[in-house]
């Protein structure tokens, strides 16, 4: 099985359920919203199934993509989809493990963008996104966009953090947050719906 990125480029992903691709629509819709952003950033992919985001934000000229999933063969997978289309000036690594020790792994680096789409009844949401805060791995002046499903989920509550968007995708919901700025509030405003 195959899916085709930005640029019409096609992936490799894993036969069966262990992951689940993020819809075209919704990846679509992210790298949409953070247009302009992605040349040259740096990238955190978590729980990144077959590695899709990742792919695309190396297309897009992200200057380093991580990620990070616990099954083994989806790293391998990843890694794969990662080198095909990655540059020599980029730089990829792929971690392979429960994620919060993986988080912890990363302390001393900051990622402009990350995306986080983990299984929808993990459990992984807040603990995933305290140990993000807590290691002080997203950047000042980056997002992390979190891939939920759209009924039945609250946004986890994060010192210092606010949600600065959120989008509904049939559904899929998309929920940002940002790192709170003094005299900031969250844009509750900016919200699209799309129906199936």
């Amino acid at each position: 099985m195959s899916l085709r990125i930005y640029g019409n480029r096609q992936l490799k992903t894993l036969p069966g359920k262990e992951t689940r691709p993020t819809s075209a629509r919704v990846r679509e819709a992210v790298f949409n919203i953070w247009q302009g952003e992605i040349a040259g950033c740096r990238w955190l992919d978590l729980c990144a199934g077959t590695g899709s985001m990742g792919a695309e934000a190396l297309c897009r000229g992200a200057s380093l993509v991580v990620g990070i999933e616990q099954s083994s063969r989806a790293c391998a997978t990843i890694q794969e989809n990662w080198q095909q289309v990655a540059n020599a000036e980029q730089e990829l690594r792929v971690l392979r493990g429960d994620i919060v020790q993986q988080l912890k792994t990363l302390t001393g680096k900051q990622f402009d963008r990350i995306y986080f789409d983990p299984p929808y009844a993990s459990g992984l949401y807040q603990p995933v996104l305290e140990a993000i805060a807590h290691y002080q791995l997203l950047d000042p002046s980056g997002e992390i966009a979190v891939e939920h499903a759209s009924q039945g989920w609250t946004p986890p509550e994060i010192p210092d953090w606010e949600v600065c968007r959120e989008k509904l995708y049939g559904n899929t919901s998309l929920t940002f947050y940002r790192i709170r700025s003094e005299g900031s509030g969250a844009d509750k405003g900016d919200e699209e719906q799309y129906n199936s």
